[in-house]
């Protein structure tokens, strides 16, 4: 059995600095409840970029450069050692770590944003990154298209792990591609919430048959800073939830173990057992048993739009 902290709070928006300090005081906390495997939420460092939903493109534009602006300046470069605390971190306390971050482009433009997910091992190496294959909507005014490197599941002492962002997990594709590689915890750090969310999490359980956590942003209209263009008109007095989190833990076969958690920042505690996810796919498994190799076959480029290099 293995324990895994589901962070559910927010960030310090646009502050990468003070986030990654909060990140550190997370990763203190859940490892002293227990935590072998800690995850955190889509883009937490330093944010995501709730106002892409309210903002006009057109009329809006002098807001929008203002804000992009900022926020390229609180993302992280991987190239540059950006998330060393939070692998100090790792090692310390000797957890592996899943986090949502906005990644600014460390070799090539210097100015393009990915909304990025990295699995950091108890030994505080980055095991794995990968960048959001398809942006949602507004999200492409904000962050490049991902490629296929980072679509791996990597071994960890709580079990064969991979991760897809928010409405990558629609993709069903993209979810094969780890279903393929044996995985045993899938991890879906996201912006979404609701009851269609939930089931979304619940089916992709059924169907893996492995655990799933999702990781949902906790964010509130006191989160936003106080110096955000347009703050009173974007969220107005008494709108107090921006985005309720429902994050929540389930077991293969769909069943909720943990959670949701909803309207409340903390931190969701469950324990999940990775030996359980061989025995429950007697029945199915849509990779190996239940799959039509004959039939179907899936290639996936893995070749990085860049090349990767983790100090």
């Amino acid at each position: 059995m293995q324990t895994v902290a589901v962070i559910q709070d927010s960030p310090v928006v646009l502050d990468r600095e003070r986030t990654l300090e909060k990140a550190v005081a997370l990763v203190r906390e859940a490892a002293e409840g227990g935590a072998e495997l800690v995850v955190f939420p889509e883009a937490f460092i330093s944010g995501y970029p709730a106002w892409i939903w309210r903002l006009r493109p057109g009329s809006d534009w002098g807001i929008c450069e203002q804000l992009h602006a900022r926020f390229l300046a609180s993302s992280v470069d991987l190239e540059r050692n950006g998330l060393s605390l939070l692998c100090d971190a790792a090692k310390k306390h000797e957890v592996t770590i899943v986090c949502g971050l906005n990644e600014r482009d460390g070799q090539l433009s210097r100015a393009t944003l990915y909304n990025t997910v990295v699995i950091i091992g108890p030994d505080g190496n980055i095991l794995n990154r990968h960048r959001k294959l398809m942006p949602t909507n507004p999200e492409r005014m904000v962050w490049g298209f991902g490629d296929g490197a980072g679509l791996r599941v990597v071994d960890t002492p709580s079990g064969r792990l991979g991760s897809l962002l928010c409405w990558e997990n629609y993709m069903p594709l993209a979810r094969y591609a780890l279903y393929s590689q044996g995985i045993e915890v899938y991890v879906a750090p996201t912006y979404d919430s609701g009851d269609g969310w939930i089931g979304t999490l619940q089916h992709i359980a059924r169907e893996g048959r492995c655990w799933v956590i999702g990781a949902g942003v906790a964010l509130t209209r006191g989160d936003i800073p106080s110096d955000v263009p347009e703050r009173e008109t974007l969220y107005p007095d008494g709108e107090d939830w921006i985005n309720p989190g429902d994050s929540l833990v389930v077991a293969p076969g769909g069943e909720i173990v943990a959670g949701p958690l909803r309207e409340e920042k903390g931190i969701l505690f469950a324990e999940i057992d990775s030996a359980r996810v061989a025995g429950s796919k007697r029945a199915l498994d849509v990779a190996g048993h239940y799959s039509r190799p004959d039939l179907f076959t899936l290639e996936v480029n893995r070749q990085p739009q860049s090349p990767v290099v983790f100090g």
